[in-house]
């Protein structure tokens, strides 16, 4: 199985040059029936890869894209050369949009987990061209988690055009975790020295796992040098983390103490309320946090916490004096 996947990639990658020449095209009925019918399923992997590098796929990715989710769902059918997507008892081609009548003797089409993947991937290499941020950001975090040195052209093309920092900064990752898989001994140590500055937990995991199959001597001197720079990176977040949730939980016992302090100081009884109300405070916080979900957009999400703060302040004192007069 591993040498089968390993023959398919080879043979994308050695393709591209001439897919990258042809002019650009919608779905065909042809690429419809290769990614669902194919006689197993590193050929319909091959077929999917191709149908999404294929030059200037974006201007008509919406159709695809729409395939393969009915492909990940299991909603197509087959019959004598030709592809359906079923919705609900509906029938509808994919390359044409346009209703159609199910032939009786059509079989459903089933997507394994591996090809499950394969379309996940897919499905964020098209997202690369949405005009959505999020959007991109999200399908260059996929990428970056599976890099494919078959992907190269699409990742280079997406990276001339892109303006966004943190896509670009992904879409590099993504590039030189690829770039680690070649046979080219240079080439894999340019890898290396790019990634020793992404100092993250995926970048470490990544650097571990070439290093297992990394048979030069000298690039596997440098990842462990890359992962010795990345280990101390990330020990000093964790140190850091450490203070931060140090002073974040006495500061809430704090709180409590001095509220107990103040009470009993004030009318000579343990308030035995005061935990109650710290719990009504972080209640009406992640209230605060549910609506700005639902009805604010993703963007301005992060501010949900400065409207939090007088919002459990006020509910707390709400319930205090009711409390108070009952």
């Amino acid at each position: 199985m591993n040498i089968l996947r390993k023959s398919w990639k080879l043979a994308l990658a050695a393709g591209l040059g001439s897919l990258m020449s042809f002019a650009s095209h919608a779905l065909t009925t042809e690429q419809a029936y290769a990614m669902a019918a194919a006689d197993d399923a590193e050929q319909r992997a091959l077929a999917i890869n191709q149908a999404v590098l294929a030059p200037d796929v974006q201007a008509d990715s919406g159709r695809l894209a729409a395939y393969l989710s009915a492909l990940s769902g299991d909603e197509v059918r087959v019959s004598q050369g030709k592809v359906y997507v079923m919705r609900g008892d509906a029938a509808t081609d994919p390359v044409t949009g346009q209703p159609v009548t199910l032939p009786a003797d059509a079989e459903e089409v089933v997507s394994n987990n591996y090809l499950r993947s394969v379309i996940d991937t897919a499905q964020a290499a098209l997202a690369l061209g949405s005009s959505d941020v999020q959007a991109r950001r999200k399908a260059a975090e996929q990428l970056a988690l599976e890099p494919d040195a078959s992907r190269l052209p699409l990742l280079e093309k997406a990276l001339s055009t892109e303006k966004d920092e943190q896509v670009k900064a992904l879409l590099e990752r993504s590039m030189a975790a690829s770039l680690l898989g070649s046979d080219d001994v240079p080439q894999r140590l340019k890898a290396v020295e790019q990634l020793s500055h992404q100092q993250t937990p995926e970048t470490q995991l990544l650097l571990n796992q070439r290093l297992s199959e990394e048979t030069d001597p000298g690039v596997q001197k440098a990842i462990k040098t890359a992962l010795a720079s990345i280990a101390d990176g990330l020990a000093w977040g964790d140190r850091l983390g450490a203070i931060f949730s140090g002073i974040s939980l006495g500061s809430v016992l704090l709180l409590a103490a001095l509220g107990l302090a103040i009470t009993y100081g004030l009318m000579g009884v343990i308030n035995m309320a005061h935990g109650e109300l710290i719990m009504i405070g972080a209640y009406a916080t992640y209230v605060v946090q549910l609506l700005f979900q639902r009805f604010v957009p993703e963007a301005a999400f992060g501010w949900y916490l400065v409207v939090a703060i007088p919002v459990a302040f006020l509910a707390a004192a709400l319930v205090g004096a009711i409390l108070e007069r009952g």
